[in-house]
């Protein structure tokens, strides 16, 4: 079984890849921006922010098509997008969470 640290390295893997994945999206970038209310050249800064990644995954899992889309083009299979969610910080109620 996978220690807490190589998991939580794997999910922040995958939620760089949904970034990524949203960020060179044309239409997913200003639905992303919008809903989380961060501007286009600041996200390079939040994604140092606790809990930025959990919620760059919790937007790919909100909208099944595009999940299917991340997996699709990533290699990425979906029930792993959850499961990196719940292994990062305020991903679940599980994590303490920061101020």
């Amino acid at each position: 079984m996978a220690n807490a640290a190589s998991m939580r390295e794997e999910a922040e893997t995958i939620a760089i890849k949904a970034l990524g994945f949203v960020a060179a999206d044309p239409e997913l970038l200003p639905r992303f921006l919008a809903i989380t209310g961060i501007e286009a050249h600041s996200i390079r800064l939040a994604a140092g922010e606790p809990g930025f990644l959990a919620g760059v995954l919790q937007f790919i899992l909100a909208h099944e098509p595009t999940l299917v889309r991340f997996a699709e083009e990533t290699g990425t299979p979906p029930a792993a997008v959850g499961k990196a969610l719940r292994a990062l910080p305020m991903g679940d109620d599980n994590h303490e969470h920061s101020i």
